[in-house]
């Protein structure tokens, strides 16, 4: 199967790194439906794929109801066709220290940001499995990977996006389905910036944080969308169940 003319999902999509996976993968030749908890930013997202040429649609969606998933989903192979990329990107952060982290905070962390992963890869896995051809790209953090103070429950979720796409990696190769995780470093998304200025961004602001990279600056949702865009194609068919970093060299 071809990329060009597949229909792709990406969650979260409507805005920051997941409007630019959205554009991005439309521009190269994916039908896109945008899934979003705000149904009018999703709506406005796809109207704007729609009016570069390409097809879309938006969905408003919490991944981690599993009842809106599925109808998300069938409303998407109905109007675009067979799911055969996804992009989990959908997430909620957290500041907190680890003693003030409620049960209800804990659960709906990890309700979307892991649950939901897992609600909308098995929503769409038949179409991939019929296909006999499908990637999956999962949107983890840095954090995930080193750990974050005061974000105990945020990175133990982004942790657990990892682990997913390393054991449904070796599950599905043999389906022709690869999954791979790009867990982002410091990106100028609204989240990150609303962070910053409220001071609960690690480092003090984006420009001090981007002082500390050796690349010397703060990453931006194209970066990703790059990334993701090569996992998604035709050419990355031999890379699955990997961590491909953009993080400015933050995490190597």
């Amino acid at each position: 199967m071809p990329f060009v003319g597949s229909t792709a999902i990406v969650t979260g999509g409507a805005s920051g790194i997941g409007l630019a996976i959205s554009e991005r993968l439309a521009r190269d030749g994916a039908k896109v439906s945008v899934f979003d908890l705000d149904g009018d930013h999703a709506e406005q997202a796809a109207k704007g794929i729609r009016e570069g040429g390409a097809d879309a649609i938006g969905c408003a969606v919490d991944v981690s109801d599993r009842a809106q998933v599925d109808d998300a989903v069938a409303r998407t192979r109905a109007e675009l066709g067979p799911v055969l990329v996804l992009v989990n990107n959908a997430g909620l952060d957290g500041f907190d220290k680890f003693l003030d982290i409620t049960t209800e905070v804990w659960e709906r962390i990890l309700a979307v940001n892991l649950t939901g992963t897992f609600h909308c890869t098995q929503s769409v896995l038949p179409d991939m499995l019929e296909a006999k051809w499908g990637r999956i790209v999962n949107i983890s953090s840095s954090s995930g990977q080193t750990g974050s103070a005061r974000m105990a429950h945020y990175a133990s979720s982004k942790a657990g996006m990892i682990g997913l796409t390393k054991s449904l990696a070796l599950e599905l190769g043999r389906y022709g389905i690869t999954v791979n995780t790009i867990p982002p470093g410091s990106i100028d998304t609204p989240m990150s910036r609303r962070s910053a200025e409220e001071g609960r961004f690690r480092g003090g602001t984006l420009d001090d944080v981007a002082k500390t990279l050796p690349v010397k600056r703060i990453g931006r949702p194209d970066d990703i969308a790059a990334a993701c865009a090569y996992l998604v194609s035709d050419e990355a068919g031999y890379v699955t169940g990997q961590i491909i970093g953009v993080n400015g060299g933050r995490v190597t």
